[in-house]
């Protein structure tokens, strides 16, 4: 059982994802309905172990989300904390990334620094109502559609192994494309920087074949001076369950639950202290194979559908990562090497 990183967010997804503002995917919380850490970036695997070198990887994302007229949220369109009603938004990205992952060992570890940035198009239509910050209300409907390019996303990580028990600490961000318009209903960047910290742990069993992996973490997101709004800090937990069942091909579950721990702030934050939270679940599947001399591929499809949603649209989500890494050599023992984002 031989395998290969399986990557942002974020991301952000990763982390994952990954474009993490892809489309607004919050009423009443986070400005643009949007929070930077994309549910669902990281799945099983997380924690194991990489091949040291480079890796490249490509993620396409499909978002489709909506909130009926009822939901409100603040969102930048020409007027600094317009408040918008109803929101129908969908986006199809395709991320874009390297990993370097060092063999040297690092506080008894392995350090890996990733880089990832994405093109894609954004669509976003709302309901009724763009509220200025001085009470002046224009009605109608309102729709803009967007082919454009994320920020830049950066991750750095660090695991250990201790045979079937692997850990991993990060530390995720984004440094500003420049493409952001505040003018815009529909965006890829953010308008603000943000950085995540958290750790994750995986359960990796070659012999039985069973794998759980889990990953929590905590965002910090700095000023939108467009629209003079700040979101809150948000907490969130991606996982996933699966079973190798033959030797190259792993089938499973992967989840999230994300929660924004403090209320959204400044002038723009029209609505007042607003928190969001969603679930979400979905199944995955997982192939590995040979590409060339010393090099294997990695294609995960996954999808998720979102519940328990408050204070945020409910839509879904699909993910289908393919990446390109150095292939663990013939004589290393069947542990599968892995490598997640």
């Amino acid at each position: 059982m031989r395998m290969v990183k399986n990557h942002r967010c974020a991301a952000l997804g990763i982390a994952g994802a990954l474009v993490l503002s892809a489309a607004p995917r919050a009423a009443l919380a986070d400005a643009g309905g949007l929070s930077f850490w994309l549910p669902g970036a990281f799945a099983s695997l997380t924690a194991a172990p990489a091949m040291p070198g480079w890796a490249y990887e490509t993620i396409y994302i499909h978002l489709d989300q909506s909130a009926n007229a009822g939901k409100n949220f603040v969102i930048g369109n020409r007027v600094p904390g317009s408040v918008v009603a109803g929101l129908n938004a969908h986006a199809d990205v395709l991320v874009e990334g390297f990993t370097y992952t060092w063999a040297q060992s690092v506080l008894g570890g392995q350090a890996a620094v990733t880089f990832l940035t994405a093109p894609g198009n954004v669509g976003v239509g709302v309901d009724a109502t763009l509220t200025g910050p001085r009470g002046n209300t224009v009605s109608g409907v309102a729709t803009d559609n967007r082919n454009t390019v994320s920020d830049v996303f950066y991750q750095g990580t660090l695991k250990w192994n201790q045979g079937v028990n692997n850990e991993m600490v990060y530390i995720f961000g984004n440094i500003p494309s420049g493409t952001y318009d505040s003018s815009r209903l529909a965006n890829l960047s953010f308008g603000f920087t943000a950085i995540d910290v958290g750790g994750a742990y995986t359960y990796l069993n070659p012999e039985t074949g069973q794998e759980f992996s889990v990953l929590a973490g905590v965002t910090y997101n700095g000023m939108n001076k467009d629209l003079q709004y700040q979101n809150g800090i948000d907490f969130h937990v991606d996982w996933g369950l699966s079973k190798f069942v033959a030797k190259n091909v792993h089938v499973g579950v992967a989840g999230y639950y994300f929660q924004q721990l403090t209320g959204d702030s400044g002038a723009g934050a029209k609505l007042g202290d607003f928190k969001g939270r969603v679930a979400g679940i979905g199944p995955q599947v997982g192939f590995i194979f040979p590409v060339a001399d010393g090099y294997q591929g990695y294609l995960n499809l996954r999808g998720y559908k979102d519940f328990a949603a408050e204070n945020r649209p409910e839509g879904w989500t699909a993910w289908v990562t393919f990446q390109l890494s150095p292939a663990a050599p013939a004589t290393t023992p069947t542990k599968p090497i892995v490598r997640k984002y």
